[in-house]
């Protein structure tokens, strides 16, 4: 067994390589990458091949916990207070043990959540805060703070409006950047920039169901200039998928960057997904329009 000093290295050094895959631009994890994270030269797989929890042997408690995209037989949900629930083994053994002392010990774990087969986003740190041995479930924290409430599965309503906000920031984002950058395979609709790292997904109408955060018809693949001059309506896109700059924007005479950066893009035919169900919705343009045509 591992000294609880290395395996608490180890936890952190996983965040800091996500990180650092994230901060390059990664917006989805392959199965491939992440049975390959290595540790000083160490392989550890932070999957397991055929369970959806990780408990190395040399290790005494969970490590991650992963949700397929397919769907299986246990019970994971994921709820609108901001908690995971997630259903473990039904016999008795190790990795219901392991998972028992991550919560106990309130050790960090990461979260996969599969966005198709085989790709997944991840959250981490995340904390089991509850523990039913009868129904054989835990619940899972997607911010840390949620650790802190006085009842996570009975938050008051102040801490459910917290929680749901977090619900968007955390969980949902990343599925929606995953799935957006995916579908407009990591260029932006408007100029083409293949760099990942400069790319966001961006929301046509801000949508406050949080089921219909994910959805890629409501989504752009832009990369930060566009996206910030689409938020401010300096840049519009009509329901017929062509670039509209600012009137008052195209007349002003500046450096380069806001010629070719923008003004060059007037007129342009937004560059669309190659499944045609994946293209931006009309409808939700027309609406997000009529606010930069006013």
């Amino acid at each position: 067994m591992r000294s609880r000093e290395e395996q608490q290295a180890i936890r952190q050094d996983v965040f800091r390589w996500l990180d650092e895959l994230m901060f390059a631009g990664t917006y989805e994890f392959s199965r491939a990458e992440l049975i390959n994270y290595r540790f000083r030269g160490e392989r550890i797989p932070l999957l397991d091949q055929a369970r959806g929890i990780r408990n190395p042997a040399d290790f005494a408690s969970t490590l991650s916990i992963m949700t397929s995209a397919k769907n299986h037989g246990y019970d994971d949900e994921i709820r609108p207070d901001g908690l995971v629930r997630y259903s473990y083994q039904s016999k008795d053994g190790g990795d219901n043990v392991k998972l028992r002392n991550a919560y106990a010990e309130g050790e960090p774990l990461v979260y996969f959540h599969g966005v198709r087969d085989g790709y997944y986003v991840a959250y981490y740190p995340v904390y089991i805060v509850h523990d039913d041995p009868d129904a054989r479930q835990v619940h899972i924290a997607l911010d840390e703070t949620l650790r802190f409430f006085g009842d996570p599965l009975a938050p008051t309503p102040d801490e459910r409006r917290y929680a749901e906000r977090v619900v968007r920031q955390r969980l949902h984002q990343p599925m929606f950047r995953a799935r957006v950058l995916r579908a407009y395979d990591a260029t932006c609709a408007v100029c083409s920039l293949k760099h990942a790292e400069l790319l966001d997904a961006a929301h046509i109408v801000a949508d406050g169901d949080l089921s219909g955060l994910a959805r890629i018809t409501n989504g752009l693949a832009l990369c930060k200039i566009h996206h910030a001059s689409y938020d401010r309506n300096l840049l519009g896109i009509t329901p017929d998928y062509e670039v509209r700059i600012d009137r008052d924007l195209l007349d002003e005479i500046d450096g380069p960057m806001l010629r070719h950066g923008l003004q060059d893009m007037h007129g342009r035919t937004l560059a669309l997904p190659k499944r045609k169900v994946d293209w931006p919705s009309r409808e939700r343009l027309s609406e997000r329009f009529e606010g930069f045509a006013a």
